[in-house]
């Protein structure tokens, strides 16, 4: 890779981390300020209602990624990619400054439920955005591993939550972290955002986009242009149902399952995720460059195949872990097996798509998979603890990945897709669909 390529792609993955160290802090510290913004009480039932409000971050995405999508392909990635960071920012300071129910009473609540919209807003697009960006502006035998730098910075985004988590909890008390010490990774958010800001309104856009040829189109980024391609939206929904359950319940309901039913401390459970997200985040270029050299469908296929089968026995088995070492083995098994699927499911969404509708066709029916399945992945797994079948839940995700077994088993290879003609007639069905007939 040039350097200039280089370039791009830092840009676009220090703006996604900064993005998801906001989105995860509040999964992260939500045990913390649950009780601040609620009646005392059940604690489980406060913590359920926080993680309510989380969710409804996850069903403001698709309006994040159809309004940030249509941005993309009609003003460019780079005008998306700047609006994203600047409503993540404004959300950050929000939650920091918020009042609790002793305050303000409900008006707390409303506060954080206004900053949660304004991060599914963002984040609904940011995907998008920085999925196509990474991807159109690597050379083409190269796109799975600068795409895979996708989740590597939505992962050093959550090591950096959890290092500043296990920071405060070894140098503040439980009680100033339940009191006041929480606003702290929000108010850190907040100004690594700023520096964001600065360093995409300076970024350069990519070529793929920059030599469209269909940029005075005037339903480029349109509903009805995504229509003409609703196969591959569709698509997009299903194969990423079973990878963003899969992927929430290992990393942000991680912590909390490890120290609400396997019994950890908090800060053994925090450093438990922080270690084996950390190997995580380095296998995802090795992953991705894999996928450069055999295809994307063979580990998209053995991620599902791992997380339908293995699932129920690796959670079983974290219930019983009670020590450090055991549950690290436990969760880094899990998270390889989840790799199959982060390393390379940005590119392989963007390859579905041609340039003018790409960024609105990642965006929005993601969005919609996220909502329904990821955003309420932790609200689906304590509604199953408060019901006292948890094990329940573990069913419930290797379903979800067996749904998307089905998908991958079926639809083709994208890796060798040409970005610039994909969707168009070409005389040898190279860039037209990338689906199973």
């Amino acid at each position: 890779m040039g350097r200039e390529q280089w370039k791009k792609i830092w840009v676009g993955s220090a703006g996604n981390m900064v993005e998801w160290f906001d989105w995860f802090v509040y999964a992260s510290f939500a045990v913390y300020f649950a009780d601040a913004f609620f009646p005392k009480g059940n604690d489980t039932a406060n913590l359920m209602n926080t993680m309510g409000i989380f969710a409804v971050g996850f069903f403001m995405r698709p309006v994040g990624g159809w309004l940030l999508g249509r941005v993309g392909d009609r003003r460019g990635r780079k005008a998306a990619l700047t609006l994203t960071v600047t409503l993540m920012s404004a959300s950050a300071i929000l939650i920091a400054v918020a009042p609790t129910y002793a305050v303000a009473g409900y008006g707390g609540i409303a506060v954080l439920l206004v900053a949660r919209m304004l991060q599914g807003l963002s984040v609904g697009g940011e995907y998008a955005a920085s999925a196509t960006y990474l991807t159109e502006a690597s050379a083409p035998e190269r796109r799975g591993f600068a795409s895979s730098f996708q989740y590597v910075s939505m992962t050093a985004g959550q090591l950096l939550g959890l290092a500043l988590q296990i920071i405060l909890q070894r140098s503040m008390s439980e009680q100033a972290l339940h009191s006041w010490a929480w606003r702290i990774p929000f108010i850190v958010g907040a100004l690594g955002a700023g520096i964001v800001f600065y360093l995409r309104r300076n970024m350069l856009e990519t070529d793929v986009y920059a030599e469209d040829d269909t940029r005075t189109d005037p339903d480029r980024g349109t509903m009805k242009a995504l229509w003409a391609h609703k196969r591959e939206a569709f698509l997009v929904i299903a194969l990423t149902m079973g990878g963003t359950v899969a992927y929430y319940t290992y990393t942000t309901y991680l912590t909390k399952y490890l120290s609400g039913t396997a019994g950890l401390s908090k800060p053994t459970a925090s450093l438990v995720s922080f270690c084996a997200l950390f190997l995580f985040m380095c296998l995802q270029p090795l992953a991705g460059r894999l996928s450069d050299r055999i295809g994307r469908r063979p580990l998209l296929i053995t991620f599902a195949l791992g997380s339908t089968f293995l699932t129920v026995p690796i959670m079983t088995l974290l219930q019983h872990a009670g020590s450090f070492w055991p549950a690290l083995g436990l969760s880094l098994l899990a998270l390889v097996v989840v790799t199959g699927y982060t390393s390379i499911n940005a590119c392989v969404k963007a390859e579905l798509f041609p340039t003018g509708i790409r960024a609105l066709g990642v965006a929005l029916p993601y969005a919609i998979a996220n909502a329904l399945f990821g955003g309420t992945a932790e609200y689906v797994a304590l509604w199953f603890k408060n019901g006292g079948i948890e094990s329940g839940y573990y069913w419930y995700v290797s379903g979800c990945a067996a749904v998307s077994l089905v998908v991958y088993l079926t639809m083709r290879e994208t890796r060798t897709i040409d970005l610039h003609r994909v969707g168009k007639e070409t005389g040898d069905g190279t860039g037209e669909r990338v689906l199973a007939s």
